[in-house]
């Protein structure tokens, strides 16, 4: 990977943890990600972070929240030439929603070496199988995503 093309992608991950950290006393019991989806312009076309607990839904991972939001403002399910980006490396279920929703690129801060499923424990979005595959970048700002979810378990312990 080119060193100024990860580097690239750092604003837009900065947005992503800003989604991931949410307001003061908000999302105090769910994990702290962030994800924000990027149109072929680069302009924010959705944002979401994990809510499953606050929405009681166990879908509403980041990624699903911010892949529904840019589909509704798209106006159409098919998010190709499109970006997500988010904190933490997604498990096979958002793995599966970048496929589905058609997604260009994936960018990823953390690696999650215990449920990832861009290259750590699966490669779900490199499969040949698959008739859709997606450019993965990973370790974009990796020691503030980590520190972020490190200082959430941290204090639940």
């Amino acid at each position: 990977m080119i060193p100024g093309y990860l580097a690239s992608f750092e604003p837009a991950m900065r947005l992503a943890l800003g989604q991931a950290a949410g307001s003061p006393g908000e999302g105090d019991t769910d994990v702290p990600v962030g994800a924000v989806v990027l149109d072929g312009a680069g302009a924010v076309a959705g944002a979401g972070r994990n809510r499953q607990e606050a929405d009681s839904d166990p879908t509403a991972h980041a990624e699903i929240v911010a892949i529904r939001q840019a589909a509704r403002a798209r106006g159409r399910w098919r998010l190709d030439g499109y970006t997500i980006v988010v904190t933490l490396e997604p498990c096979t279920m958002c793995a599966g929603a970048v496929t589905a929703a058609r997604l260009g690129r994936l960018v990823y801060g953390a690696a999650d070496p215990r449920a990832g499923a861009a290259g750590s424990l699966w490669d779900v979005l490199r499969d040949r199988r698959l008739p859709h595959r997606v450019e993965v970048i990973g370790g974009v700002l990796e020691d503030e995503c980590a520190e972020l979810l490190r200082g959430f378990f941290g204090r639940r312990r």
